[in-house]
């Protein structure tokens, strides 16, 4: 009898349990055939994150009334919390770079960078009066989160693209509509003849798409007690290799 999942796993050991007891339902009821698990297609896409469009003047923006917001629960009472001025900037960015005024909108997004980091540093010098627990480690993971976003550059890697989902990648899938695509790589594997999901795993850090078909077939073998014949991986057929 297949043990239960302790309480201290994590999300993925959960999901991949209850994808394991799926299976076994589908192999009790006759919905799949041990011959049919072992004929998988897999194939990776990008499963979006719902996240606004990552333009610097909304993460900047946003940085700063995070902040903020830490900064009045914690009962802290800032310098200048540039409510009025980073806003009417933010919006200004917009504007000139829809009337292709770029230098006016380089020095409005410096602008709001300065009143990003100043709110940063303001905040941080008030730690010692924040007491130990929940929200001061909040205040810490923001502060140390804020000064990722503010360091970054164009070509950084790791770049920040949420504040609420700092492991978003960004992925160039070469749609016409849209260039790029914010999320996290994943692998779907199913049965050829029925179509039945045998696998499922994500892929953070962006991985080329050739890098994704090992691990998710090895999944499958796990899932399903079983090494698959044959995988058809998009336009490639994989076998294993003879013993």
């Amino acid at each position: 009898m297949r043990r239960e999942p302790p309480l201290v796993q994590g999300h993925a050991e959960r999901v991949e349990w209850l994808r394991t007891r799926t299976i076994e339902a589908a192999r009790a009821s006759g919905a799949v055939t041990d011959k049919s698990l072992r004929r998988i297609a897999v194939d990776t896409t990008v499963m979006e994150k719902n996240i606004a469009h990552p333009t610097d003047a909304w993460l900047y923006e946003r940085a700063r009334a995070l902040l903020v917001g830490l900064a009045k629960q914690a009962g802290i009472e800032l310098r200048q919390s540039y409510a009025r001025l980073a806003p009417r900037f933010a919006a200004q960015v917009g504007r000139n770079a829809h009337a292709r005024q770029f230098k006016r909108m380089r020095k409005a997004l410096r602008q709001l960078k300065g009143y990003a980091d100043r709110v940063r540093r303001d905040l941080r010098r008030h730690l010692q009066d924040i007491p130990e627990g929940a929200l001061r480690d909040r205040v810490l993971e923001t502060i140390w989160l804020v000064g990722r976003l503010l360091e970054q550059g164009l070509k950084s890697k790791g770049q920040i693209y949420s504040l609420h989902e700092p492991e978003v990648d960004c992925t160039s899938k070469g749609k016409a509509r849209m260039r790029y695509e914010f999320g996290t790589r994943v692998s779907l594997a199913t049965t050829i003849d029925e179509g039945f999901v045998v696998g499922a795993r994500g892929f953070p850090g962006n991985p080329y798409d050739g890098q994704t078909p090992a691990p998710a077939l090895e999944q499958v073998a796990i899932l399903t007690d079983q090494v698959p014949d044959l995988a058809v991986v998009r336009a490639m057929a994989w076998a294993p290799p003879r013993s």
